[in-house]
C-alpha cells in the first residue's frame, strides 16, 4: 500500500483494506474459464474501495470489471475502462496497474483488428511486470504477447514467449495455464500449416490430461481435431467432437460449439460422408442464427458451397458462393463499423482527436498488407482527377493481378499465400513513391495511380515492378512455384476522364496481358 493511499485511508480502516487487497488478489488469479464469476465481487469490491478512499483499489476493482467487458464482447466499453487505468497508472506510477491495464489494452486492440497497437500494449504488460507478480499471471501476460508476435508474423518469438509462460506455468501449477499455452501453439502451427508441430503440441496435451484429469474444453478440442483435419483423420475428428454436440464438454467461449460443429461438417464432407455433413452444417447454421454468430454465418455458406460442389450440385455451389461473398462483405462492413465505435470509445475522453485520425487511417486500410483498401481508392481518385484536370496534367492508373495465385493457396496455404501478399505489397510501396499510392482491391488484386506520371512513365514504371516481383527471392516462401504478375495500364493524359472509365480501360488491359500468356505490362 502507497503512503499516498495510507493517507485517505480513514484510521481503523486498515484491516479492511488488507482483505479488499487478498480479495482483488484472489480474484486477479482466477482461471480464465471463470472469468464470468468476477463481475459482482469485483464491483462490491470497487464500491468499498470507493467508501475507503482505496484509489489503487478501486482501479484493480475497475480493471477486473474490464477484463470481463473485453471477454464478453464488449469491446468498447472494456476497452475505454482499461485505458482510463492506464491513465491512472501513469499518474501514479504504478507498475503493477500498468501492466495489467496495457495486458488488457492488448486484448482490446487484437478485437478490433489492430495487431500492431496489439503488440505495442502486450510489450509494455511484460515489462511493466514486478518481480513479486505470481507465476501464473506472469504467464499470462507472457502468452498474451506471444499471441501478438504470431499475429504479426514473428513466429519464433512467438513460440519463445510461449515457452517462457509454459515454464510458468508449470511453476505455479497452472493446469489450465499449461493447456491454454499448449492449445494457442497448436493452433498457430494449424495457421501456418506445420502439422508435426501441431501434433507434437497436441500430444503433449494429451500427456498433460493423462496425468492431470484436466477436462478439455470445446475450444482445445476443435483445435485438437483440426489438426486431425490436417492429417485426413476424419474419424478422430468424430471422436473429438461428439462430445461437444452431446453437450458433455464446458463451451466457455459463445462461438465454441458452431466453431465445432462447422469443423465436424468439413470431416465429413472430404470423408465423403455428405448427408451426416449437411445434418452438422444445419446445425451450426441453427446455432448462428440463435447466437447472431455472423462471422461463423458466412462461414457456413462456403462450407455449404464447397459440399454442393462435391456432390454434384454445381449451380447451387454457385449460388452459395455467391452469397458467401456477399454475407462476408456485409460481416466486413458490420465488423468495421464495430471496431470504430469501439475505438472512438476508448479515446474519447482525452484523445478524442487523435483516435478520430487513427480510425479514419484504420478505415482507409487493408487489415493484410497495411496497403490502402477500395474505400479510400473510391474517395481519393475522383477528388485527385479533378484536380489534375484542374491543373491540366496527367493520371496514371494500373491494375496489378497475381497470376495463377490459386495454386499457392491450394498447394502450400492460405497463410503461405498471405505471406506472398505481404511481400508483394511491400514491393508496391517502394514502388510507389511521393504522390503516388498502391492499394489492395481484393484478393490477390491490386491497383497503382500515379498523379503527374505520363502513359510512358507509367509503362517504365510497372515493367520495372513487374520484373521485380518476378525477381523477388519467393524460394523460401514458395519453393518452386513462381510468383509473377500481370499488369494493366491506362493514362487521362490531362487528368479528364472518370475513375469508372479509367478502371475500366486498365482492366481491359490487364485482360489483354493475361489473355497474350501473362507475366506482362499492357498499356492502352
Amino acid at each position: 500500500m502507497t503512503t499516498e493511499m495510507a493517507s485517505r485511508v480513514p484510521i481503523g480502516s486498515h484491516q479492511e483494506l488488507s482483505a479488499l487487497e487478498a480479495a482483488a488478489a484472489e480474484l486477479e488469479v482466477r482461471p480464465p474459464s471463470a472469468f464470468r464469476t468476477i463481475w459482482e465481487p469485483a464491483g462490491e469490491l470497487r464500491q468499498r474501495a470507493l467508501e475507503l478512499g482505496a484509489e489503487e483499489m478501486v482501479q484493480r476493482a475497475t480493471l477486473l470489471q474490464a477484463g470481463v467487458l473485453l471477454r464478453e464482447g464488449q469491446t468498447g466499453e472494456g476497452g475505454q475502462m482499461a485505458h482510463r487505468v492506464r491513465v491512472w497508472a501513469e499518474e501514479h506510477e504504478n507498475r503493477y496497474l500498468l501492466a495489467r491495464a496495457h495486458r488488457e489494452l492488448s486484448v482490446f486492440y487484437r478485437h478490433v483488428g489492430d495487431f500492431s497497437d496489439a503488440l505495442t500494449h502486450a510489450v509494455q504488460s511484460v515489462s511493466f511486470l514486478t518481480e513479486e507478480v505470481p507465476p501464473s499471471l506472469r504467464a499470462r501476460h507472457l502468452m498474451t504477447l506471444s499471441v501478438s508476435l504470431d499475429d504479426t508474423g514473428s513466429h519464433a518469438d512467438g513460440k519463445r514467449r510461449a515457452h517462457e509462460a509454459l515454464a510458468l506455468a508449470a511453476q505455479a501449477g497452472d493446469t489450465e495455464g499449461l493447456s491454454s499455452v499448449l492449445n494457442n501453439m497448436a493452433y498457430t502451427a494449424v495457421e501456418i500449416g506445420d502439422e508435426p508441430e501441431a501434433r507434437l503440441l497436441v500430444a503433449q496435451m494429451r500427456e498433460l490430461q493423462a496425468r492431470t484429469g484436466y477436462r478439455f474444453s470445446a475450444n482445445e478440442l476443435d483445435t485438437m481435431a483440426q489438426v486431425e483435419l490436417m492429417g485426413g483423420r476424419y474419424d478422430a475428428v468424430e471422436d473429438l467432437l461428439s462430445p461437444v454436440l452431446a453437450d458433455l464438454v464446458a463451451a466457455n467461449e459463445g462461438d465454441a460449439v458452431a466453431e465445432c460443429q462447422l469443423t465436424l461438417s468439413q470431416a465429413r464432407r472430404l470423408a465423403g460422408r455428405y448427408e451426416a455433413a449437411q445434418q452438422a452444417l444445419d446445425g451450426t447454421r441453427a446455432v448462428c442464427l440463435e447466437r447472431g454468430l455472423a462471422g461463423i454465418g458466412a462461414r457456413v455458406r462456403q462450407e455449404q458451397a464447397a459440399l454442393f460442389a462435391d456432390t454434384g450440385r454445381f449451380a447451387e455451389a454457385y449460388e452459395e458462393h455467391r452469397a458467401f461473398h456477399a454475407a462476408a462483405t456485409a460481416l466486413q462492413s458490420v465488423q468495421r463499423d464495430a471496431r470504430a465505435r469501439a475505438l472512438q470509445a476508448v479515446f474519447e475522453a482525452n484523445e478524442a482527436r487523435r483516435a478520430s485520425e487513427h480510425f479514419r487511417e484504420m478505415a482507409h486500410r487493408d487489415a493484410l498488407t497495411g496497403l490502402y483498401n477500395r474505400r479510400y481508392v473510391n474517395e481519393r481518385v475522383p477528388a485527385l482527377l479533378l484536380e489534375s484536370a484542374a491543373q491540366c496534367r496527367p493520371v496514371s492508373l494500373a491494375i496489378l493481378d497475381l497470376d495463377h495465385f490459386k495454386r499457392v493457396n491450394d498447394t502450400l496455404s492460405h497463410a503461405t499465400g498471405d505471406t506472398v501478399l505481404q511481400h508483394v505489397a511491400e514491393l508496391l510501396e517502394e514502388a510507389a513513391p511521393g504522390s503516388a499510392f498502391a492499394a489492395r482491391m481484393g484478393g490477390e488484386e491490386f491497383l497503382l495511380v500515379f498523379p503527374g506520371v505520363d502513359a510512358e512513365e507509367a509503362a517504365t514504371r510497372c515493367e520495372r515492378l513487374r520484373l521485380r516481383i518476378r525477381a523477388h527471392g519467393w524460394e523460401p516462401i514458395t519453393g518452386n512455384l513462381p510468383v509473377t504478375t500481370s499488369i494493366g495500364i491506362t493514362t487521362a493524359p490531362e487528368g479528364c476522364s472518370t475513375f469508372s472509365a479509367l478502371l475500366s480501360a486498365a482492366d481491359r488491359n490487364l485482360y489483354a496481358a493475361k489473355h497474350s500468356g501473362r507475366d506482362r505490362v499492357v498499356a492502352g
